[in-house]
């Protein structure tokens, strides 16, 4: 889904008032739906703009919230190093989920906006897959749920998730093993579970575990997803 870049940043308000930035693209047309697309551990940065972009070329309105604006603005990390342990700082220990979820909301609504009142899915990447299930389950107004190796689902497999949800693993993924996909199944057979033989981070064609063949298929399958569940409402 890369390319030159083809959106814009804006500005999302939160229920409380706080402003956050996103980056937003729209389709060439009028859009099919929104997709709110959730970062990884390593904020609104290239590849996901990338994503972004590539929703909208796909007729969707598609929007990445820059979830770390609360701890620090305007956060792009890359996937080594000093950086990687940056990301699992701010995503896993210093970011206040409740706010998070609220500005996720915000972001929903500003999508159904930005869309013309059309339906609004989320799509979620490692940290964001997570984030993505947790839409699924608290948040109003969201149609359907894309979780890309989403890490921690398993402990908050309890959750009931209100819209269609989607999931996507890979079965080398070192972070998820089999057994917590198998326990997510167990517990949610309404779910769609799809695994790849793929490592963590499959999709991302920025890092040394990109799979295309994976990330295609996994691609085709969202799409898909996105088209029965924001097309037909």
């Amino acid at each position: 889904m890369g390319g030159a870049a083809m959106g814009r940043k804006v500005r999302v308000s939160s229920a409380d008032g706080f402003s956050l930035g996103a980056y937003c693209a729209a389709p060439a047309g009028e859009p099919a739906g929104a997709v709110v697309v959730i970062q990884e551990i390593f904020g609104v940065n290239g590849h996901i703009r990338d994503v972004v972009d590539g929703y909208a070329r796909s007729g969707y309105f598609a929007i990445a919230p820059q979830l770390f604006d609360r701890l620090e603005r305007d956060v792009e990390l890359g996937y080594e190093g000093a950086d990687m342990q940056r990301g699992i700082q701010l995503a896993l220990q210093q970011l206040d989920r409740r706010l998070a979820l609220q500005d996720l909301q915000a972001t929903v609504a500003f999508a159904a906006g930005e869309s013309g009142g059309r339906a609004v899915g989320v799509v979620g990447y490692c940290f964001g897959g997570l984030m993505s299930w947790l839409c699924a389950c608290e948040l109003d107004s969201v149609s359907g749920a894309v979780c890309y190796y989403g890490g921690g689902i398993a402990g908050v497999a309890e959750l009931k998730p209100r819209c269609p949800v989607l999931m996507h693993f890979g079965e080398r993924d070192a972070h998820i093993p089999m057994s917590d996909v198998e326990k997510i199944r167990a517990a949610h057979p309404e779910v769609s579970v799809q695994v790849y033989a793929a490592d963590h981070g499959f999709n991302c064609d920025h890092r040394a575990s990109y799979d295309k063949e994976s990330a295609d298929l996994a691609l085709e399958r969202t799409l898909n997803f996105f088209r029965q569940h924001l097309q037909d409402n």
